[in-house]
């Protein structure tokens, strides 16, 4: 048995079922570190009958989660759009939801600091603790003590104040039925499994999840876009990445990635012109990168 593999297919089985780790342990009645040691390919074959009370948690076959399944052999059986994409990544926030950065209001509010001062503190420790090398919970402590706070949760605020993009619920449930989907966000610990759990973002079988604060890496930088490549199983030249971020995209570009700036003021227009390139090729056209036309790159000004 791979034990890396079979632990990547039971991280995403688990958070598409909505599930923390301590959830699916209370389902399977597993210990924690039994768990995160499976899902980290810690531990060398593994009981089988460890992995089918897992799997039956998670209400999927055993044989999905070895990797047995000819499901799971995605790149075999995924259709190509007509601008040669089998993968497409999703960025969360600005595309799958919005109006994030209200919890800096409230929490302003809250404290009685003005924004600027909330949004400094907030900034400062941001990429550390989205990339994981700072706990949320000692940026919490942090973030508590500078407002005078006590008690104050960012990811508490942050729930309770995304909304969900409209539209988008249609258009991932479509790409999923036609290519490989994923998210890959640069995002504090377990707010996915949240918002997943809260359906702030669709709660669809996501191919795969590229969490920052799990993989320890953030976007733009290159390593972010080789593990997402990896995890995608194709070709970095079929991959899409929808975006809000010109950084972002810049980067994706560069890796040899296909790209479509997001425009959120403007979704309609943008899920529009994303179900336009995506479109599959005909029965009869040619599946060769070489005959496939450009996928075109935007870049508009973003709305002040």
């Amino acid at each position: 048995m791979d034990e890396k593999g079979l632990g990547k297919r039971l991280q995403d089985a688990r958070r598409t079922a909505g599930l923390t780790q301590q959830g699916l342990c209370q389902k399977s009645g597993l210990s924690y570190s039994t768990l995160a040691k499976i899902e980290r390919g810690a531990i060398k074959a593994p009981s089988i009958f460890t992995i089918e009370k897992i799997a039956e948690a998670l209400g999927i076959s055993l044989d999905r989660l070895i990797g047995s399944d000819n499901s799971m052999k995605l790149s075999k059986t995924r259709n190509q759009s007509k601008s040669g994409v089998s993968f497409v990544y999703f960025d969360i926030n600005g595309c799958l939801v919005r109006f994030y950065h209200r919890a800096v209001t409230e929490i302003a509010h809250d404290c009685g600091e003005p924004t600027d001062v909330v949004e400094s503190i907030l900034w400062h420790y941001n990429d550390q603790v989205c990339s994981g090398a700072m706990d949320i919970e000692e940026f919490n402590k942090i973030f508590a003590d500078k407002l005078k706070l006590p008690g104050l949760r960012w990811q508490d605020y942050y729930l309770k104040t995304v909304e969900s993009m409209p539209g988008m619920d249609g258009l991932l449930s479509w790409v999923a039925s036609l290519y490989g989907i994923g998210l890959l966000s640069n995002i504090m610990p377990g707010l996915i499994n949240s918002m997943l759990q809260q359906k702030s973002i669709p709660a669809i079988a996501y191919d795969a999840i590229i969490d920052s604060s799990e993989v320890h890496a953030l976007k733009p930088d290159i390593e972010m876009f080789d593990i997402a490549t990896t995890r995608a199983q194709c070709d970095k030249s079929q991959i899409l990445l929808i975006d809000d971020s010109r950084n972002n995209l810049m980067a994706a570009d560069a890796f040899g990635w296909k790209v479509f700036w997001f425009d959120g003021y403007r979704p309609d227009e943008s899920i529009d012109r994303i179900r336009e390139i995506l479109a599959p090729q005909d029965q009869n056209a040619s599946t060769t990168p070489e005959t496939s036309s450009p996928l075109p790159k935007i870049f508009e000004p973003l709305p002040r």
